[in-house]
């Protein structure tokens, strides 16, 4: 494997994609700390629940950030396995946070238009950083092979691949681009950048537009008739 794409994966991982995955942390904290306040209460979950999350998010991101123990997988072969568990706590927690926000909707439960709107942002930027993580971690077979010099076909085909002259030399997606594609998915609930060629990949940004929807107009319609 080359040296200089193990290289630039590891500043991406430290520098992109492990602040992202600490702002998801410190969103669930915050939804923790808030509902503990104010005595909110989701569904039939207690404040608390929304920091058990913590705990496994750290014990998996701790090892992919530090230097030592990052090499250490990489040696055994288990980082890749390592990011995706920690992929995988961050969208099941996310996706228990949605269906108790859910339920307690159609239990007619929320009642405070700042708990539901804290909720909703929760889930919702939540979800545009665990979709853009995912399509990082797996077009063109992950970080360290689109880097190589023939990587597997793509999934998503951005403008700067298919006009080479509109990008900079060695031009390849990092984090950011991913990130940006999410975020557009989440809010127009269709491709707007890139566009996705794979099965899996088009199934992701369905399932997020879907996820979005749900959030964006389940959650906010009812906030602003609360604010009412």
């Amino acid at each position: 494997m080359p040296h200089d794409a193990l290289r630039e994966e590891e500043i991406e991982s430290r520098w992109e994609a492990a602040p992202a995955v600490l702002l998801v942390m410190a969103l669930q904290a915050l939804l923790a700390i808030v509902s503990h306040n104010q005595h909110w209460k989701l569904w039939l979950y207690p404040w608390w629940v929304w920091l058990i999350p913590l705990g496994p998010e750290a014990v998996l991101l701790i090892p992919l950030a530090w230097h030592r123990p990052r090499r250490r997988l990489e040696q055994l072969g288990h980082r890749r396995t390592v990011a995706l568990a920690l992929l995988g706590v961050v969208s099941l927690a996310n996706a228990v946070l949605l269906t108790a926000v859910i339920a307690s909707l159609i239990r007619g439960d929320e009642k405070s238009g700042g708990q539901l709107l804290l909720k909703a942002i929760t889930v919702w930027s939540t979800n545009v950083i665990a979709f853009g993580l995912w399509y990082w971690a797996f077009d063109c077979g992950g970080p360290i092979r689109r880097r190589q010099p023939k990587p597997p076909p793509p999934d998503f085909q951005f403008p700067q691949q298919e006009n080479p002259k509109l990008a900079a030399p060695g031009w390849h997606p990092r984090l950011a681009d991913y990130i940006y594609i999410s975020f557009t998915n989440s809010i127009a609930f269709s491709p707007t950048d890139a566009m996705p060629l794979s099965r899996w990949a088009k199934f992701l940004m369905l399932a997020e537009s879907g996820l979005s929807a749900l959030t964006v107009l389940l959650v906010a319609a009812r906030a602003v008739n609360i604010f009412k």
